[in-house]
């Protein structure tokens, strides 16, 4: 297959990030009939295996930096992807290139019939992500969970270090004991025998977390931290502890006072894998090197615009607290917004400091689970804001730049489908040789 036929192939198998539909008997045999008929690409190296509500994908960029910086050759996987998926499958830090990612899929596509399953888009692009990994060789794989744990098409790999950032209200209908159960799923990822590293401190999840069969498990707030934490231009300066020692004016280029803390959980992670501490230089040197697109990604001066992929509670709220201790401003913020189906608008709009902007442009994210624009902009109406609705991203993200000043705050945000179509069509905006019209 080329490029353009193997992308065909996968949009024709369902697409759950898309719909978002209640999967029904979840299981993992589907994805382990795959692989094995691919001859289990995900066991020719080991991996760190990273889930959380939030924070998994900039846990799993810094791990990445941080392997890379020892030395290390290192595959990564993340979803969703912004622009293009390529994004989703890198190594070394540069996604797979269009002829590789064809190739991966085509193998896919090739053992089908003979697993004798008919496997998800996600499924393939796991597939194809361990089977790239596998033919270039990576000394570690660093693998972020696509949704929950237990059941996540990534979850037959059999890692040597398990992840969990936290748990928050994400994919689920916040009845009863919702804590306990995403806990409870999420947990799943961690296999006999590796190390668990949990950043997750809530006391009464403490029995649920524990009741593993990890050789060891190192907790937030115990074994591993951030310590000290201090703003610095672009990001901030960071002590942080694991069980092997304490590292100094760490340099972390993210914004946000939680990339600290996703600082600590990173290196902790790292150093599980290396059963050592590692070089301060090699700290220094990993964490410099991070970047993270679309999480509180400042892409614009005058007006200053910040991109930031905020889709759940706990990710609005973390935007506007970084905002708000961030960042200082002579002039407004103008928000761009758009929400999928599964979010309360009103909750976001609150969560993300709406109230503070001096208007509200909502928009329709292109994507079968988007709510309207108009029912946003008319949630904000309720909620006694100046907000309006455009109906594509790129219309909204214009008029924003439109009416705002040079000393004012663009915020995008609601949406890894907002934010990356943004990202878009910012990146043609500032390439001379487009057509703008």
């Amino acid at each position: 297959m080329n490029l353009f036929a193997a992308l065909a192939y996968l949009d024709q198998h369902t697409n759950l990030e898309a719909t978002a539909g209640r999967a029904e008997g979840l299981s993992l045999d589907r994805m382990a009939r795959l692989v094995n008929a691919l001859a289990d690409p995900q066991n020719a190296y080991p991996v760190i295996h990273i889930t959380g509500t939030n924070g998994k994908g900039s846990v799993a960029r810094m791990a990445s930096e941080l392997l890379r910086a020892a030395g290390l050759s290192v595959g990564t996987y993340t979803s969703p992807h912004l622009q293009l998926i390529n994004e989703r499958i890198a190594w070394n830090g540069e996604p797979i290139r269009d002829e590789d990612l064809a190739r991966c899929i085509s193998a896919v596509a090739g053992v089908e019939v003979i697993a004798g399953v008919t496997p998800s888009y996600f499924e393939i692009v796991t597939a194809a992500a361990f089977t790239h990994f596998a033919d270039v060789a990576v000394d570690v794989a660093v693998v972020e969970v696509g949704m929950l744990g237990r059941y996540d098409a990534t979850n037959v790999v059999d890692a040597e270090v398990a992840v969990l950032t936290n748990v928050g209200r994400d994919h689920t209908d916040g009845v009863g004991a919702w804590r306990a159960a995403i806990a409870g799923e999420k947990v799943g990822i961690v296999k006999p025998g590796c190390t668990f590293v949990c950043g997750e401190a809530d006391p009464e999840l403490g029995d649920l977390l524990s009741a593993t069969d990890a050789a060891a498990t190192w907790w937030r707030g115990e074994e591993f931290d951030c310590d000290q934490e201090l703003l610095a231009l672009g990001g901030r300066s960071v002590t942080l502890h694991t069980p092997y020692g304490v590292v100094e004016d760490v340099y972390v280029p993210l914004h946000g006072r939680h990339q600290s803390d996703n600082a600590a959980v990173a290196l902790t992670a790292v150093e599980a894998f290396f059963g050592r501490q590692l070089d301060a230089d090699v700290v220094r040197e990993g964490f410099a090197a991070v970047k993270v697109p679309g999480r509180f990604e400042v892409v614009g001066r005058e007006p200053t615009v910040v991109l930031d992929g905020a889709h759940n509670l706990d990710g609005a709220t973390a935007c506007a607290e970084t905002l708000r201790d961030e960042f200082t401003l002579s002039g407004s913020v103008v928000m761009v917004v758009g929400f999928l189906e599964g979010r309360d608008p009103a909750e976001m709009l609150q969560a993300l400091g709406a109230a503070d902007a001096a208007m509200v442009i909502a928009c329709t994210p292109d994507s079968p689970r988007a709510i309207p624009a108009p029912v946003v902009a008319a949630v904000g109406d309720g909620l006694g804001l100046v907000a309006e609705a455009v109906p594509s991203v790129e219309e909204a993200v214009r008029r924003a730049l439109a009416v705002a000043g040079p000393d004012d705050l663009v915020l995008v945000s609601g949406s890894f489908y907002v934010v990356g179509e943004a990202r878009g069509f910012l990146a043609r905006l500032d390439d001379p040789t487009q057509d703008h019209q």
